[in-house]
Order: structure tokens, then sequence, then C-alpha cells
């Protein structure tokens, strides 16, 4: 579930939003071009790097992914996982461009 909390603007290309994650959701692999910083809120999660560990995210933890760095993120398989993720767009307008689902196989072996 995502609410807007900042809309990019003529101003201001940030971008911001409060993201809510039920137990076992995650995103799909995807980048961001000027980089996403996320800020752990409520519940426990994971993140991970293409290529790198998994991370246990908690409350307070924050995350940031370097500009195009493909990683995903979300709750663990019996937690919830709220965060607020923070990023720039582009000159297009856009924040994020994403990739392939995370497979069940990708995920189940982050959460064991």
């Amino acid at each position: 579930y995502i609410d807007a909390v900042a809309a990019p603007s003529d101003a201001s290309p940030l971008s911001a939003s409060s993201v809510h994650f039920t137990p076992g959701a995650r995103t799909a692999w995807h980048a961001h071009p000027n980089g996403q910083t996320i800020w752990v809120t409520e519940g426990i999660g994971l993140a991970q790097r293409r290529g790198g560990p998994v991370e246990v995210i908690r409350p307070g933890d924050r995350v940031f992914f370097e500009p195009g760095e493909d990683h995903w993120h979300g709750a663990t398989p019996t937690r919830f996982m709220a965060h607020i993720a923070i990023q720039e767009v582009d000159e297009s307008g856009s924040p994020v461009t994403w990739g392939e689902h995370v497979t069940d196989e990708e995920y189940g072996a982050a959460a064991s």
C-alpha cells in the first residue's frame, strides 16, 4: 500500500511515500535514477542489493540505495513492515525503473 507524502513539482524533484507491506509482500527488483532512502517506521523487513547479502531492517533503520543500484525491499514472511521512501525524479519525471519480480526462490532464500 502506497500513500504519497510529497509529490515532485517544478520547484522540487522530491518524491516521498509511506509504504506498507503485508507479511510476505515485497517489491520487484528496481532502481532509482537519483538513488533512494528508505526509513523503516514499523515492523520487520528485508532489503537486498543485487548480488549482495539480505539485510534485516527494523524501525529506525535508514537504508540508502545508490543511483541506478538494483534492489528490492519488503516485509518478512511473518511480519508487517512500513517505511517512508524518499527519492528524486529524473529529468523525465520518473522516480524508478522497475525490473523483474523477486522470485519465490529468491525471497525464500532471503527470508530463511
